[in-house]
């Protein structure tokens, strides 16, 4: 079987590394001729494990090569950004439509096309259907649409893509089974059939079931703060109900899919999707609610950032709220940043971020940041732990934490 994927990041990548490495012949294509270059000479350009050796591999045995155009295949796979229109909250379907454009040349019948992008409910059949409609073809019967979401963990993306279930949401039945046999070729996980509405709400559906439940957490770790009580032991202690599990707060919701995707279904019904609105707007509060006590920790000073990942572990920033804060606190502080999963010249060491800080200021929950070297800081700084994972600190240093935010 021969794939081509449109979108070689954090999904598409991994995705042409898993074909590749189960014998299929795969062409991956990406706009960024960087990207591109550096791809067919092994040079990999997100951070995830494993990916690295199977992409090098797969070049060696030359069943991978990355392209910025399509070629004919058996299979194509959309895997490109699908951002939202600050305007109304809807589903910007502009690079998946272009996506779709772009193999129109290269299509035959009896192909297969999917659909991986997060998409808004309907998006498949109101939107992508009719492209290829207009150029002649007929879905299910000489071309098979579906879409087909991902549900992956960032530094676990390969691992998952094999054994997580995987919904396969076709346009026709006939479309489901045909998209069923391109994810046969290395997922282990259960294929669940469906129609390709189903799979697009399911999809929002999980990551916004997320969202909500941080929400709740961020919430209560507002009243805590105001009314007087430790939020983490409410948290730790509530969580001791077999069958409550309350999320732990934090300084707001990134990635690309919990700070986008719930927004897909709140434009598509604005009047009735008010919870799902509300936690969007609760989680996109928590930025200014950090900068408003870190404001009440110094006056002035120099604050050390550690952390812009908004996932730890990763070199993954999309949509992190780091930045938003950092933008916010830079007007009125001297800033200093520390990433050590990201690349960035503005960036500086660990010992020189906090070296001379008035506060260090964690926003991502490293495992570099999880035993500080204390003796690299020094006496009386301030740590604000928005990630709640420093647990001792030297009696010199005031550690404070979404649990004592209140004796401030």
């Amino acid at each position: 079987m021969k794939v081509c994927i449109i979108g070689q990041g954090y999904i598409g990548l991994p995705t042409a590394a898993l074909f590749a490495r189960n014998h299929c012949e795969v062409v991956g294509v990406d706009v960024n001729e960087k990207i591109i270059e550096n791809l067919n000479n092994g040079i990999i350009h997100i951070e995830e494990p494993g990916i690295s050796d199977i992409i090098k591999k797969a070049l060696e045995l030359k069943v991978y090569k990355a392209s910025l155009k399509p070629e004919k295949a058996d299979a194509f796979i959309i895997t490109v950004p699908t951002p939202y229109i600050v305007e109304n909250y809807s589903c910007d379907l502009s690079y998946v439509v272009s996506a779709c454009q772009s193999i129109l040349p290269y299509l035959e019948k009896g192909n297969v096309v999917i659909i991986e992008s997060t998409i808004a409910p309907m998006s498949t059949d109101e939107t992508i259907k009719p492209i290829f409609e207009n150029v002649g073809f007929t879905i299910g019967e000489d071309l098979y649409l579906a879409h087909c979401p991902e549900r992956v963990l960032p530094g676990k993306i390969i691992e998952e893509l094999i054994h997580n279930d995987r919904i396969i949401g076709g346009v026709t039945p006939e479309c489901s089974v045909k998209a069923c046999e391109v994810y046969g070729q290395f997922v282990e996980g259960e294929l669940m059939l469906t129609e390709a509405k189903t799979a697009e709400l399911s999809k929002c559906m999980e990551n916004t079931f997320r969202d909500v439940n941080i929400a709740l957490a961020n919430e209560l770790a507002k009243i805590c703060a105001e009314i007087g009580v430790n939020a983490l032991d409410v948290i730790k202690m509530a969580n001791k109900h077999p069958r409550v599990n309350l999320h732990s707060p934090g300084p707001g919701v990134g990635g690309h899919c919990l700070a986008i995707d719930p927004y897909f279904i709140y434009a598509k019904a604005p009047e009735t999707a008010k919870i799902i609105k509300l936690a969007r707007d609760t989680n996109n509060s928590m930025p200014e609610f950090v900068c408003d006590y870190t404001r009440k920790m110094i006056e002035n000073g120099k604050i050390a950032v550690l952390g812009v990942s908004y996932k730890g572990n990763t070199g993954d920033d999309r949509e992190s709220p780091a930045y938003e804060i950092i933008a916010n606190l830079e007007k009125d502080y001297e800033i200093a940043i520390h990433d050590p999963h990201l690349e960035n010249p503005n960036f500086v060491s660990f010992e020189e971020a906090v070296g001379d800080a008035d506060l260090i200021l964690i926003l991502c929950d490293h495992n570099e940041f999880k035993n500080l070297n204390y003796d690299a800081i020094h006496e009386n700084t301030i740590i604000f732990d928005t990630k709640n994972i420093i647990e001792d600190v030297p009696d010199e240093i005031k550690l404070y934490n979404y649990g004592n935010l209140y004796e401030i």
